[in-house]
């Protein structure tokens, strides 16, 4: 938490649409969750947000649940109101919305998301509603992408594959959406090769420091679109921001802020 650029984006909305209101970061033991969520309400804070690995273990402590966060089930967003806690989940929305902005559809697209933690749940969650034509998940583990798929109860073609049969057909997909902490602690190692990677993909990764992953620069070596995280992470601190004030902030300052803190452009 300690190094979160949340505090940086939300506190310079707060300023800029001259809200009384300051984010702080807050580091909460293992065993501490109740506690904390006691001690937001008995402050009377105006909401927060929630991070790994709390996202699915603060729904009990929720009063009113969104539809959506309920379908994940995951909450990063809380916002407290008469003393109760309404929870919501802006990771997978806030990733459409940045997604939005390099590619003209989705819907029709055939998706391939590596990975089935966390992150994966929410962008397939959100991504099932846009009509897309199939979304397939590759994981090392498979049990965790079959569960990700039973866990979905809507009619969405989708199946649990192996790294390696991605790898062979990758061509076939015309959105690869990269959500594991692979390149995270490695900028040198990447998840599959991109040997079949099909010109016209749009290749994203969810990392954000740094901007630019293995799998990102050889896409874009490639001649593809590609896209890192700052989007999403940009785009559902806005969703949090609306949720908390009922002000959309200016996202594209948002992005600048933490692209200037990355060094990067």
């Amino acid at each position: 938490i300690e190094h979160s650029m949340s505090p940086l984006i939300h506190n310079d909305a707060f300023d800029k649409y001259s809200v009384d209101g300051v984010y702080l970061p807050f580091c909460v033991e293992d065993n501490e969750l109740q506690q904390a969520v006691e001690g937001m309400k008995a402050l009377g804070a105006g909401g927060f947000n929630v991070t790994v690995p709390f996202k699915s273990r603060i729904i009990p402590y929720i009063d009113v649940l969104d539809e959506f966060a309920n379908e994940v089930g995951a909450v990063n967003t809380v916002v407290i109101k008469d003393g109760l806690l309404y929870g919501y989940n802006t990771d997978g929305p806030g990733f459409i919305k940045g997604l939005l902005t390099i590619t003209d559809r989705i819907d029709g697209q055939n998706i391939l998301i590596i990975g089935a933690g966390g992150a994966a749940r929410g962008i397939y969650f959100a991504l099932a509603k846009t009509g897309v034509a199939k979304i397939d998940l590759a994981n090392r583990t498979h049990i965790s992408a079959e569960q990700l798929l039973a866990d979905y109860h809507g009619n969405l073609n989708s199946r649990a594959i192996s790294l390696k049969e991605a790898e062979s057909t990758l061509g076939q997909y015309d959105i690869i959406i990269q959500t594991t902490s692979v390149g995270l602690a490695d900028i040198h190692a990447s998840p599959l090769s991109l040997t079949e990677l099909n010109q016209n993909a749009v290749v994203c990764d969810i990392i954000y420091n740094p901007l630019e992953t293995k799998i990102l620069k050889e896409a874009k070596d490639r001649g593809n679109k590609v896209q890192n995280g700052v989007d999403m992470f940009v785009n559902q601190g806005a969703l949090a921001f609306e949720l908390w004030t009922g002000v959309m902030p200016d996202t594209e300052r948002m992005k600048q802020l933490v692209l200037q803190q990355l060094g990067g452009s």
